[in-house]
Formats: C-alpha cells, sequence, structure tokens
C-alpha cells in the first residue's frame, strides 16, 4: 500500500508543491538571520570633543569680563551637526546616529555602536516621520518623505553612509533601520541639532 502511494502521480505532485512552499517560505522569512550576526567596523569621521560652557580660555588664560570676544575660525575637519540615539521597535536596538558635515560640504551618517537583529531585506532610511516609542512607531517610517542610503551593511559594529548632495537635512529629522520585506522598523533614531 504504501508502495503504491509513493508511485502515485499525486504524491508527487503534493511533494513537489510542499517543496516550492517551504522554499519560498525560507526565502521570505530567512529564519536562519535570528541566528547570525554581521559585524561591520567602518572608519568613522574623526570629529571634536563638544566645547563645554566652562569659561573660555585664551592662550591658556581666562578671559577678562568686559574684554571682547575673538571669534573663532569653523573647524577645518569633519564637525557633528545631528545626533540621536537609537530606540527598539520591532527588535531589540541600540547605538546612536549622527550625521558629520566634512570641509567639502558633503554630509555622511555614521551609525555607532548599533546592536539589533539581523533581517531580510534591512534599509538604512532618513525620513520626516517623528520617532515614536512603541508600536505605534513601528511603521510609519514609510508613509511621508524618506532618503534611503543603502542596505544596512551589518547588525553590529560602527558604519557609514554618504548622504546624497542636496539631501534637506531639515525636513528629515530621523533615522530608521527599516525592514522592507516586513514594512516595519527595527529601531530608530531622531536627528536632533548638535550643539
Amino acid at each position: 500500500m504504501l508502495i503504491r502511494l509513493l508511485r502515485a502521480p499525486a504524491t508527487w505532485a503534493v511533494a513537489v508543491c510542499l517543496t516550492v512552499v517551504a522554499g519560498a517560505a525560507l526565502y521570505w522569512f530567512q529564519p536562519w538571520k535570528a541566528f547570525t550576526d554581521r559585524e561591520v567596523n567602518d572608519r568613522l569621521a574623526a570629529v571634536p570633543a563638544p566645547m563645554t560652557s566652562a569659561a573660555p580660555m585664551m592662550s591658556g588664560e581666562p578671559m577678562m569680563s568686559g574684554e571682547p570676544m575673538t571669534p573663532t575660525a569653523p573647524p577645518a575637519g569633519p564637525v557633528v551637526v545631528r545626533q540621536g540615539t537609537f530606540i527598539s521597535h520591532e527588535h531589540a536596538t541600540e547605538g546612536s546616529a549622527r550625521v558629520v558635515r566634512h570641509p567639502d560640504g558633503s554630509h555622511t551618517l555614521e551609525i555607532v555602536g548599533l546592536d539589533t537583529s539581523d533581517g531580510p531585506d534591512l534599509r538604512v532610511w532618513l525620513s520626516d516621520q517623528p520617532v515614536r516609542p512603541g508600536t505605534g512607531g513601528w511603521y510609519v517610517f514609510d508613509d511621508g518623505d524618506r532618503v534611503e542610503l543603502g542596505a544596512l551593511k551589518g547588525n553590529r559594529g560602527d558604519q557609514t553612509y554618504d548622504i546624497p548632495a542636496g539631501t534637506d537635512l531639515d525636513d528629515l529629522g530621523s533615522v530608521a533601520i527599516w525592514c522592507i520585506r516586513f514594512s516595519v522598523s527595527f529601531g530608530a533614531a531622531a536627528l536632533t541639532p548638535a550643539g
């Protein structure tokens, strides 16, 4: 009886269908990514430490009251113009993001100390949507204006992404790690002006 069942064309048709469905499910969900990590260690820009509000110093001596302040030249190297800390959405996400302006006027997004889950079809998006905690913030980043900076290089470590020239950073005040396949944010950070 079992041998007749195995030789039946219907049995082979069902087996082929199950194989195709299983293959499609594996491709779509990529369950092995729940157990994999990709670590990236891009070189980050050497930016100056933020200024503190301590008494200003000139030539190593405190400034006298009433003495005019001499304006200082803008830094010759890269400078952080926006920054923020990631919050978790669909997956636990830690790290920070910063927008760096380079002396030539170009900008890069740097993700520092990222730690999130790996997943299928993850992208880095600058977005005009506000960062909201909880499940209400998971699905908003494909609703408004956005600029895709590329596929997420890795789910751990430091990474840099070029921001296209002409991108209006005043309108795009957040960054999201977006899963295109499931239309959900893994984590996001509000990018506030550095000061």
